[in-house]
């Protein structure tokens, strides 16, 4: 059974979890600082992107956001297991794009990853201190995308 402390630290990281797909899809890297922790590792390697701290996410996502026009970050399946001050999750996302390829066309693309985190209670609530991507799958991507 679980505790009503846990129940409510369960709810704020699933808050937290959304709010962090709501930043990527707004294109608002820069809000990623109340999402993750100031050391935070984030790896984004399983479909090319950056690996690195938060600074050098911040700047990978404000260079490749602006090539998708449109996306979204679909969360489900959300396991989030909680031990005191720290939890740790594995987060299904769903994430069609579509990808400006220039004078005026577009290409609408999917991908299936999970989000495997470590998460840690902070002075300012919940936060992401590791996140990695896992890919699942990939549907309709681009020629030149090699993930």
């Amino acid at each position: 059974m679980l505790s009503q402390q846990e129940i409510s630290d369960r709810f704020e990281i699933q808050d937290l979890l959304y709010h962090y797909a709501d930043i990527i899809d707004r294109k608002a890297a820069d809000e990623l600082r109340d999402v993750f922790t100031a050391d935070a590792h984030i790896d984004y390697s399983a479909f090319d992107g950056s690996v690195g701290d938060l600074d050098t996410t911040i700047d990978f996502l404000k260079q490749a956001l602006p090539a998708f026009p449109n996306s979204q970050h679909l969360n489900a399946n959300i396991q989030i297991k909680v031990n005191g001050d720290t939890g740790e999750g594995r987060v299904m996302c769903f994430n069609p794009m579509e990808m400006d390829m220039g004078e005026g066309k577009t290409h609408v693309f999917m991908l299936g990853l999970w989000y495997v985190d470590k998460y840690v209670r902070t002075e300012q609530g919940w936060r992401i201190k590791e996140r990695a991507e896992v890919k699942s799958w990939k549907f309709n991507t681009p020629d030149f995308m090699t993930f």
